[in-house]
């Protein structure tokens, strides 16, 4: 059963050394995201899932251990998911990495750790059965759920200008803040393509898990568009 969740922004830019001399600009997001965080090792799970976007190659579970790495954005820097000796694999996607850098950062979830990608063109209806998978896969399920809105919110993002995209980022925010399944749910693949909003379907794997369990309780952290691109972060307990 699905206890907590934390919902966390997935660019690589998170990592200070990415950003490099940006750095500074995403501190408050940085923090929030390590308050949400640290929300979930006060949940006890007995199982944390980070679930996020990726392509069809990257999509699938990562078993404990799983490592990635930022040298694809000029970092060598690796990461892991939990403590476990790394076993030899495929490579965590950018996501995942970001998110298993972000849980080395925070409070430690006493629970094993696994990942799981997810096509971001996976249809809603499966999203919503992988998460209820995942949310039986343990009595105390925990996520940590990466993704970002659009990335259309202004002439320099990397999506150019779209007038959808603050009334379509106004309504995530709305979503995760109440921890409405029935919001997330409704997302569809073709308008979080063209708006290019890779948290839908992980969103949706989320919304399946809060469904098979007893309801949440939301609280949005943080919510801006810095670079044009929607970043949320969000508790649900």
């Amino acid at each position: 059963m699905l206890v907590a969740a934390a919902l966390c922004p997935c660019p690589p830019l998170l990592v200070p050394e990415v950003a490099a001399g940006a750095a500074a600009e995403l501190d408050p997001l940085r923090a929030a995201c390590r308050e949400a965080v640290d929300a979930l090792a006060a949940a006890r799970p007995d199982r944390l899932v980070v679930v996020g976007p990726t392509d069809g190659a990257g999509q699938g579970p990562y078993p404990q251990g799983a490592t990635g790495s930022f040298r694809g954005f000029g970092v060598d820097r690796e990461v892991a998911l939990g403590t476990a000796p790394h076993p030899p694999g495929r490579p965590l996607p950018p996501a995942l990495s970001v998110g298993a850098w972000l849980l080395a950062h925070a409070t430690p979830v006493d629970a094993p750790v696994a990942g799981l990608g997810v096509a971001e063109t996976l249809a809603p209806e499966d999203c919503l059965e992988a998460g209820r998978e995942v949310a039986a896969s343990a009595p105390r399920v925990a996520l940590l759920v990466m993704g970002d809105g659009s990335a259309c919110r202004t002439v320099k993002a990397p999506g150019y200008y779209d007038e959808r995209a603050a009334e379509y980022d106004a309504a995530l925010a709305r979503a995760l803040a109440t921890a409405d399944t029935d919001a997330l749910a409704a997302l569809t693949p073709e308008e979080a393509t063209a708006l290019k909003a890779t948290g839908r379907a992980p969103w949706q794997i989320l919304a399946g898990a809060a469904r098979a369990g007893r309801p949440l309780r939301g609280t949005l952290r943080h919510d801006e568009a810095p670079y044009g691109v929607g970043y949320f972060v969000a508790s649900w307990a």
